[in-house]
């Protein structure tokens, strides 16, 4: 099932997205989807709402240099544990949303990424019950200043900007993320192409050590890493980033205003 969250006559609600005979649609959720839920049979056309970040984190947990080609294109090794960081709810937007260029960076970069989706509180999660744990998956777009990087010893203000981090444009609950295709556009343009299965660590791997040291709660969001082809991003283009069995996350850049 894709669960798109969206607001339509000033209401937000989350829906199911099905194709309709004159294109996609949303059947309105009764409740949230990280509980048992009903669909209410009230059906609106895609085209009549504003897709709205697939869910609002508590937090996002991000993890770098996930993909060992990435790290060397960076000059990086890959780090004998997992990297992590974290982006602010203030970072999160939707598909259709802008990206506004930082006014303390002048190498702005796109990174595709896929996102898991957390749908149940969870602590210290055994391997064997990470999949219980999920409610899906979803593109992102882990946009850096990567010269703030660079020159920061942390990276919160690098990845955590406001508008730093696209989500959408729904949550796939029906996704087997071992192996599949991740492309990132700019202005139609191919610049990453890679698949989940080049990740160093898998999903599990990340939630499992990730969970060691903290609760994830529904809602939370885990980056999975990028592939390699990261590159710059400019005011006025427009990235987009596809996830096999997904869709596809769009946003284009502005100046901050």
């Amino acid at each position: 099932m894709r669960i798109a969250r969206f607001s339509i006559d000033g209401n937000v609600a989350f829906g199911a997205v099905e194709n309709g005979p004159d294109g996609l649609v949303l059947d309105i959720i009764k409740g949230i989807p990280y509980a048992d839920f009903e669909l209410s049979g009230t059906k609106v056309p895609l085209s009549k709402v504003r897709l709205l970040p697939p869910v609002l984190p508590n937090k996002v947990v991000a993890i770098g240099r996930n993909y060992a080609e990435h790290a060397a294109e960076l000059g990086n090794e890959v780090p004998d544990v997992p990297v992590a960081f974290f982006k602010p709810t203030t970072s999160v937007i939707g598909s259709g949303d802008a990206i506004e260029y930082p006014s303390f960076s002048n190498e702005l970069h796109h990174e595709a990424e896929l996102a898991v989706v957390i749908g149940r509180m969870c602590r210290e999660v055994p391997r064997e019950r990470v999949k219980d744990v999920i409610l899906g998956y979803t593109c992102a777009n882990d946009v850096t200043a990567r010269d703030a990087q660079k020159r920061e010893k942390q990276w919160a203000r690098a990845k955590g900007f406001d508008t730093s981090c696209p989500l959408g444009p729904w949550v796939e609950t029906d996704l087997d993320p071992a192996d599949v295709t991740i492309q990132c556009t700019v202005n139609g343009e191919q610049r990453q192409l890679g698949r989940t299965s080049e990740m160093v660590r898998s999903v599990e791997d990340l939630i499992v050590y990730i969970t060691e040291a903290m609760t994830l709660l529904p809602g939370d969001v885990v980056l999975t890493g990028t592939p390699a082809g990261v590159g710059p991003i400019n005011v006025g283009d427009e990235v987009a980033v596809t996830i096999e069995g997904i869709g596809t996350l769009t946003n284009k850049v502005i100046k901050r205003g």
